[in-house]
């Protein structure tokens, strides 16, 4: 007995539902690359004691450093990220190296005096703005902040740092 439709011909209904899951998967797809998470309306204390916040720093590029001074990919890389914030402060990069809760705060102050590091440095004393960027738990973990405060990049280990100065360039232009 033969059935009535051919083989090679799929049911209406077949047809339909493979063009839904298809336009499923295309617009989930689009929503996830085009969705942009906003950093967290964190506020950061420096070594001085003065605070920042996030909404404080609105309207620049903004570069967040988790580090530790007993971490030694965030010791080698700390020159690189002192130039980096050198050659685009002028054109609105903004900068917050956050200690690690586990950071002893005289060790930070020290390296931060002794480095003379030009940027905000910040003690995350019980590991909440750690928390707030997403558990942070690996250093260096290195979060970059469009104007609007959405995270565009997020880097943990040591950047390419040719790769990162041309992130900034395209978010500092924008």
């Amino acid at each position: 007995m033969q059935s009535s439709q051919s083989p090679s011909r799929k049911p209406l209904w077949i047809k339909l539902l493979i063009l839904a899951a298809v336009l499923a998967i295309g617009v989930t797809s689009y929503l996830s690359l085009s969705h942009k998470k906003t950093a967290p309306d964190v506020v950061f204390t420096n070594l001085s004691g003065q605070k920042v916040s996030m909404q404080d720093l609105r309207g620049k590029v903004v570069m967040v450093n988790f580090w530790a001074t007993s971490c030694t990919t965030c010791v080698h890389e700390m020159p690189q990220m002192v130039e980096t914030y050198n050659k685009f402060k002028d054109k609105g990069l903004d900068f917050v190296a956050v200690a690690m809760s586990y950071d002893p705060p005289n060790y930070v102050l020290n390296y931060t005096q002794t480095r003379s590091l030009p940027f905000t440095v910040a003690l995350d004393v019980k590991g909440d703005l750690a928390r707030s960027f997403g558990d942070v738990k690996l250093t260096p973990t290195t979060f970059v902040i469009d104007k609007q405060g959405n995270i565009i990049k997020r880097y943990v280990g040591e950047p390419e740092f040719a790769s990162l100065h041309q992130l900034l360039e395209k978010a500092l232009a924008a």
